[in-house]
């Protein structure tokens, strides 16, 4: 069973984000390090208004972390929750060779997109939702996608669930006491990401832009594109290919 000093966990629910940030606006004092799980989500969203696939056995929670004086941009926790569920999922593994972090916040394992991370910001708390897919993975038509079971043994929400939360500490930590560009560097260094590899980015309208990589801005992990005419262009959202 989950540690209920650590993890709450329901038989379901509509969006763990939702209840938490409901919750938050009610008054309610969500403590960090505290997370809701559910075995299964009705309403899960993904980035961009996406809807979150719901697969049995597949993990779905949230948090929420305070946002205090001198912490990195909220936004940049986003980082911190890729490096937490590719620590997880490496643990889970036994090992972190085929897994991979690719910006803005996808994991991935084989180079299919593992998981999937949401933020939102509710009276100066950052709720963070994340889904991985444990058991099974969506097909579909836009993109390859994963899931651990496809390569070690299937492994209880619950239990991936005490691994994240772990995690998830232990990456905040750093994020607040380190300085954003240390959580960068070490996103950057399991990343697919390469000095001067080919990116294409997919805006929401369908447009695309192509270029190389040039880096992450250290104020905020927004990517850095390098034009064919060498100019610089900051790209804050979207995806990439």
């Amino acid at each position: 069973m989950i540690d209920a000093s650590v993890n709450t966990l329901v038989e379901e629910t509509g969006s763990t984000n939702a209840d938490i940030a409901n919750a938050i606006r009610a008054g309610e004092a969500w403590p960090e390090g505290r997370w809701l799980v559910a075995r299964r989500q009705t309403a899960g969203r993904g980035r961009q208004g996406r809807e979150w696939f719901d697969g049995a056995g597949n993990f779905m929670g949230s948090c929420a972390v305070k946002v205090t004086q001198g912490d990195p941009p909220p936004a940049t926790l986003s980082f911190v929750a890729a490096l937490a569920v590719w620590d997880a999922a490496g643990e889970a593994l036994g090992e972190r060779d085929d897994l991979a972090l690719k910006w803005p916040n996808d994991v991935l394992l084989g180079g299919g997109k593992l998981s999937g991370i949401l933020l939102e910001m509710v009276k100066g708390r950052v709720v963070v939702g994340i889904g991985v897919n444990l058991a099974r993975a969506p097909d579909l038509p836009d993109r390859k996608t994963a899931a651990l079971a496809q390569v070690a043994s299937p492994l209880p929400p619950e239990d991936f669930a005490r691994s994240l939360a772990r995690h998830f500490s232990a990456r905040l930590a750093d994020w607040r006491m380190h300085g954003l560009g240390a959580t960068l560097g070490r996103f950057l260094g399991a990343s697919i990401h390469a000095q001067g590899s080919p990116v294409t980015v997919h805006d929401t309208d369908g447009s695309r832009l192509s270029g190389s990589f040039a880096g992450l801005e250290e104020s905020d992990g927004a990517l850095r594109l390098r034009l064919a005419d060498g100019s610089e262009r900051v790209i804050r959202a979207g995806d990439i290919s």
